[in-house]
């Protein structure tokens, strides 16, 4: 069903179905147990860049369906939010985050929610989701709709399936963590529950997010055939 807005839809129905299904529930763990984790994080990692390129592939040879008319106002919302966006990825992937695969909480440790995650506990989601969100206004075609769409889904989805699975897995340990932290951001530090520090964030990756935010920019017409600027 390439060439087709259908096709689309298809693409990222599996593409947002594939990561739900299999980081979570009862299939995960009876892959983990018949061909161990790191087996099952090369599956997990081929399913979720096999789902990636069809959902990229339906979504260049799509037809361009309007949903809307491109309003001048739109072009100015992803200036505005994906230098956020890019933050929130910098300080994410450069802080330990007992959310992330493969991350984990030090035993005994007197902040076990460091730097961002006083922020919000899920800030790569967060910033895959505001950079999702972004670009549908000014998108006013459904291909778009879809494209992006699904990748807010899934980063929504991500936070809720992530926490479920920590509390399952670290018992105790999540407690301070869940209670020192939020997934909506800056709702633990307006609740009194988390202080956030700019010295603890770290000065240096907010520089990083606004470096990536740059460059994404600068790519953005080589790469894509369009401004990423509104003027």
């Amino acid at each position: 069903m390439i060439g087709t807005i259908e096709g689309v839809a298809l693409a990222a129905v599996f593409f947002v179905a594939s990561h739900i299904v299999l980081a979570s529930g009862p299939l995960r763990a009876a892959l983990v147990k018949r061909i161990g984790e790191k087996v099952y994080r090369g599956l997990y990692s081929a399913v979720a860049s096999a789902g990636l390129v069809w959902l990229v592939i339906a979504f260049n040879t799509a037809p361009y369906v309007e949903l809307w008319a491109e309003a001048a106002w739109a072009r100015y919302v992803p200036l505005v939010v994906i230098p956020f966006a890019a933050i929130l990825l910098a300080c994410g992937v450069t802080t330990r985050n007992p959310t992330a695969i493969g991350g984990g909480v030090d035993a005994g440790t007197a902040n076990p929610a460091p730097g961002i995650m006083k922020v919000t506990r899920h800030p790569v989601l967060w910033g895959i989701a505001l950079w999702a969100l972004a670009h549908i206004p000014p998108n006013g075609d459904a291909g778009s709709l879809i494209l992006f769409g699904a990748f807010a889904i899934l980063a929504f989805a991500g936070m809720v399936l992530i926490d479920r699975k920590r509390e399952q897995s670290m018992g105790t340990a999540w407690g301070p963590i869940a209670l020192t932290t939020s997934v909506l951001p800056f709702a633990a530090m307006l609740s009194g529950r988390a202080k956030v520090q700019l010295g603890e964030i770290g000065a240096w990756r907010i520089l990083a997010g606004l470096a990536l935010y740059l460059a994404l920019a600068l790519a953005h017409l080589p790469v894509i055939g369009k401004s990423a600027l509104p003027f």
